[in-house]
């Protein structure tokens, strides 16, 4: 790690006004890729715990646990967009 660094190089208070609003734009990307990270993080916890029921064998699935998975995916898609969709309903219905 780099030691040579100290406070005053990380004033964020000297960045201009589009800086700060770029550094702003950052930090928001990077939590947006964390969360969708977590989201299929959880998601392959979630599908693997319910399908894969045994070993893998010879670096395949079963065609039921491919049927699984692949079903578990698609309806956990598909409750994230319904989710979306309510959410942007309800932000319209305030404006």
């Amino acid at each position: 790690m780099d030691t040579s660094l100290n406070q005053s190089n990380l004033d964020i208070s000297r960045l201009s006004d589009s800086d700060k609003r770029d550094l702003q734009q950052q930090i928001g990307n990077e939590m947006q890729k964390a969360k969708l990270q977590d989201s299929i993080h959880n998601l392959t916890d979630i599908c693997w715990t319910k399908c894969i029921t045994g070993g893998i064998s010879g670096g395949k699935l079963s065609s039921k646990e491919e049927s699984c998975t692949q079903n578990c995916v698609e309806r956990f898609l598909d409750a994230n967009t319904a989710v979306l969709k309510h959410l942007e309903m309800m932000r319209g219905e305030m404006q």
